[in-house]
């Protein structure tokens, strides 16, 4: 196994670069473009834009899962929502990828942020972000990763795939990544330096959810595709799933099995603690006990938009309270990858 690694160091690199197209509107964007239409002022880290007379100003940093998705039109009723209820203006950045959400966060540029449990870590372990909120999804705190081949494959187990390609989502994705890397590792293979560097047994494709499923299904050599089950439950029949998923996972909600084509499970992560909306330390207090505050108390009818088809609808319907040590499965993750989300 490679030697611990100062991950975020490095991805941060790339990050970095991915915010400076960030939009600095709340209208229409790229979706999974990444980089948006424009360039917005920038907050700074020791205050946030405000007017003698009006809301306080905040960024809100978004990082989009699966590229036929418009992040910002998903989250745009939560955008509506805390200006009534908070009284603040909200700009909105889409993020590169979730190195560049951290990245944004340790800089100022970001107030709040829709990041991975990864981020999470890093942010409090460096004071950078606290956990303002958990995201629950129709009930369901918790959810799953999932590792999917197809079903006329001659992939049978997670040892099959030593020499095999295998596609993944964004290198921090707990769900399309971190944890699929674990099982992985867990079932004998050496991941090398992965989610950063080069898997030794296998190779490895990143990208986001949905392209890692679009990419097992439609280009060789990919045979097998980690992501969150989010993206591949509705492909695998219902019978291949354990009890566990049936009775904790929201993707259990009749669909299973229904999407086609139809692909095949290898390998079911244990529940993993849903990712978290972050808020920046250094935000004015007041604005971030405000923030925070409405953040909890929305509902499901503050979240939904029925004018969005189904697969535009933000993916979580509330948060609950929640601290950085609701995380630790995910820490002991990175741990068995080897990989110390210590000191960027």
């Amino acid at each position: 196994m490679a030697g611990r690694r100062k991950f975020l160091k490095v991805a941060g690199a790339t990050g970095i670069a991915g915010l400076t197209g960030l939009s600095g509107c709340t209208g229409g964007g790229d979706g999974d473009g990444g980089d948006g239409d424009g360039g917005g002022d920038s907050t700074t880290a020791e205050s946030t834009a405000t007017t003698s007379s009006g809301p306080a100003e905040i960024t809100f940093t978004l990082t989009p899962a699966e590229s036929e998705v418009d992040v910002r039109k998903q989250y745009q009723p939560l955008f509506d929502y805390l200006e009534s209820e908070a009284d603040v203006s909200i700009e909105s950045s889409v993020a590169a990828d979730y190195a560049a959400v951290y990245s944004s966060l340790e800089s100022g540029q970001t107030d709040v942020a829709d990041a991975a449990p990864a981020i999470a870590i890093q942010s409090a372990d460096n004071d950078v972000a606290e956990v303002a909120g958990i995201r629950i999804a129709y009930g369901a705190a918790k959810y799953f990763s999932l590792i999917t081949t197809l079903p006329d494959s001659d992939i049978e187990s997670l040892s099959d795939l030593e020499s095999e390609t295998v596609a993944f989502a964004d290198r921090l994705s707990t769900s399309g990544s971190i944890f699929p890397l674990y099982m992985l590792n867990d079932a004998g293979l050496d991941t090398g330096g992965a989610p950063n560097g080069t898997p030794e047994d296998f190779e490895g494709q990143w990208s986001d959810h949905s392209q890692a499923r679009k990419t097992l299904i439609n280009r060789d050599p990919v045979v097998a595709a980690g992501t969150g089950a989010f993206s591949t439950a509705g492909h695998v029949p219902k019978d291949q799933f354990s009890d566990q998923f049936l009775e904790m996972s929201a993707e259990n909600d009749g669909d299973l099995g229904t999407a086609d084509p139809e692909l095949q499970l290898l390998a079911e992560s244990n529940p993993i603690p849903r990712a978290p909306i972050l808020m920046r330390t250094g935000l004015d207090s007041t604005v971030k006990s405000d923030v925070t505050e409405a953040l909890l108390a929305a509902g499901e009818e503050d979240l939904i938009n029925e004018d969005l088809g189904d697969d535009q609808q933000l993916w979580f319907t509330g948060l609950s309270e929640g601290t950085v040590e609701a995380y630790q499965p995910v820490r002991d993750a990175f741990e068995a990858l080897g990989v110390d989300l210590g000191n960027a």
